[in-house]
């Protein structure tokens, strides 16, 4: 008996077995073309095997609202599924921390799609040097992180201060830290450096970048907070943090997400073979917004190492990444190619157009600029690419049922 919905990001084998079980609420499949289009059968997301999604469009198309759809499903999920999962929002722009709070607004649209405005349990961490900021921003808050310096290795110091290891500054911080131990701090790295023979006006340099770091507001006792929680969904709102810090911060928490899930997996097998149920550290999905400046097409960035191992390795540990970018040309073609779903808002630019053909596979039809120019001009249609059941699906995503602080403001 054929689904009265469409399954994307589930092969054949899941989808007799689990049927929609397992599945999250994106929007409805569009049918037609243009203004002529309109809403059919619902479009569920698989969410019980891990994904690579990149997800885009141009700026003011839905990229951050679809993303906080995404995150919204999860706390609908059954407690069963619920509790196997994670999310944690990268946020680079200071908006989703208005999941608390219900989106009052468009509750004539949501009353449409038979929903109704809703906040959401979420935690929201800032960095503990920036606590007064946000406070006095009204910003609401859980908690705030930090790391300590001894978190960094000295290529992640080399990668932020974009330092060439091989010439003498890049040098001189490599001896520096290769003589400390322990819990040490930034004051600590400083003195190690004063103490190095020669290189004056060297050693005044790199100091001055160490100054320079104590005021990004990220370093203190170390508490990042403990993102592998079942259930839980964490934001980061790295809003007000410069972009090479941001990466770092990504950097710090994939390193450790992945080590304690490739942990943790070795477990679950064990578990499996047992015939044991049991799992004590979920399967995290991580949402990165701007992925495009933590994964370039060009250059480096402290992000991108990591990054591009969970891409490539983060589907047997159990880790999700969905990458949202209104420039999938200036993406990484290595996370381009290691998607398994794309979800593409309306895009104008010839060479974002021409990056997703590198993920269009041979069973599409007709060209991709096809399938954008037949989306209606409503906010919210786009395209999604489903390399499990090779089809591509028109669709509108729902409207948000919390507060979405990323629309543009008016003058008037």
């Amino acid at each position: 008996m054929p689904l009265e919905e469409v399954v994307v990001g589930r092969d054949e084998t899941d989808l007799k077995k689990y049927g929609t079980e397992g599945t999250i609420f994106l929007g409805k499949h569009l049918v037609g073309e243009g203004q002529e289009s309109h809403l059919t059968t619902p479009v569920l997301l698989d969410v019980l095997r891990p994904h690579v999604i990149t997800l885009c469009g141009k700026r003011g198309e839905g990229k951050s609202y679809s993303m906080g759809v995404i995150a919204e499903e999860f706390t609908k999920l059954p407690e069963k599924i619920r509790k196997n999962l994670c999310v944690l929002i990268i946020d680079t722009q200071g908006i989703y921390w208005t999941m608390k709070s219900p989106n009052e607004k468009e509750s004539s649209l949501l009353n449409e799609w038979d929903l109704k405005p809703k906040g959401f349990d979420v935690n929201v961490y800032v960095p503990a040097g920036q606590e007064k900021i946000f406070a006095d921003a009204g910003v609401d808050f859980d908690s705030t992180f930090s790391l300590s310096a001894n978190e960094l290795t000295s290529e992640d110091w080399i990668s932020v201060f974009n330092l060439d290891p091989y010439q003498t500054l890049g040098i001189l911080l490599q001896r520096s830290i290769s003589k400390l131990s322990g819990n040490y701090d930034i004051n600590d790295i400083i003195s190690k450096i004063e103490k190095l023979d020669g290189f004056e006006k060297e050693k005044l340099a790199l100091e001055n970048r160490f100054e320079l770091a104590k005021a990004w507001g990220i370093f203190g006792q170390s508490n990042l907070p403990n993102i592998l929680e079942p259930g839980k969904i964490s934001i980061l709102d790295i809003s007000l943090t410069p972009q090479n810090v941001r990466a770092l911060l990504i950097s710090i928490l994939g390193r450790r997400i992945f080590s304690e899930r490739t942990a943790a997996r070795r477990k679950e097998e064990l578990a499996e073979i047992e015939f044991s149920t049991s799992r004590r550290i979920p399967m995290p999905w991580i949402l990165i917004d701007e992925a495009h400046n933590f994964i370039p097409s060009e250059g480096s960035s402290p992000s991108m190492e990591t990054i591009s191992k969970i891409a490539k390795e983060g589907r047997q540990p159990g880790i999700s990444l969905v990458l949202a970018t209104q420039r999938p040309e200036k993406l990484h073609q290595d996370v381009l190619a290691q998607t398994d779903l794309l979800l593409s808002h309306r895009l104008t630019a010839k060479n974002d157009i021409e990056s997703l053909k590198s993920i269009m596979q041979t069973y599409l039809l007709f060209d991709i600029n096809k399938y954008i120019n037949e989306l209606p001009k409503l906010k919210g249609s786009g395209i999604i690419l489903d390399d499990s059941s090779e089809r591509i699906y028109k669709m509108r995503i729902r409207p948000r049922q919390s507060w979405h602080a990323g629309a543009s403001p008016v003058a008037l």
